[in-house]
């Protein structure tokens, strides 16, 4: 069963979906998906409170368990975008060249385009060889002001990772696995 919810952000409405499992998306055109609406579902409360703490820059990192569905290389690009620093960049090749794929910039970026987790999945930190911002599914406006926002809350002396780790995204706290195979 997926449950939803919305929440109100600075970028505007934020859909949730959430399996008993754990975060299946978050999305930037409000409910994500027909489901039954449950604010209450204590995945989706988690998730709602660990993005609040990110919008006002006291968050850097995510530890809602997680439940996307993607292909094997899918998820193997999305697990590589948690070892990018808050507040940092990475290129589409650096990115490849991360998972051991150096030539395959162009699928990793087809694959950041189909990360069903943003923000929580950090896509929004990989840029174009040139530095450029490129693709981003709430847009580029968007990706700009996240990216501006964690250089802010860098800057302004808060810790980068006030709840352990060093910045980045636990992609494994669900299911003691790693973004395991599921379909559906």
């Amino acid at each position: 069963m997926i449950f939803t919810m919305t929440i109100e952000t600075p970028l505007g409405s934020l859909g949730l979906a959430a399996t008993n499992r754990g975060l299946r998306c978050v999305t930037w055109s409000g409910t994500p998906m027909q489901a039954t609406e449950a604010p209450d579902h204590p995945v989706l409360r988690r998730a709602s409170a660990e993005l609040r703490g990110y919008f006002r820059g006291d968050r850097t990192r995510f530890d809602v368990p997680l439940d996307p569905v993607g292909t094997p290389f899918q998820r193997e690009a999305w697990r590589s975008l948690s070892d990018i620093p808050y507040g940092e960049t990475r290129t589409y090749r650096e990115q490849a060249a991360a998972i051991g794929r150096p030539n395959a910039a162009r699928a990793v970026g087809a694959a950041n385009g189909r990360n069903p987790l943003s923000i929580v999945v950090p896509c929004h930190r990989v840029i174009g060889a040139s530095g450029s911002l490129t693709g981003f599914a709430g847009g580029l406006e968007r990706k700009r002001w996240l990216l501006d926002h964690e250089n802010r809350a860098r800057s302004s002396g808060y810790p980068v990772a006030p709840f352990g780790g060093h910045g980045t995204i636990a992609l494994t706290s669900f299911g003691g696995g790693v973004l395991k195979d599921r379909q559906g």
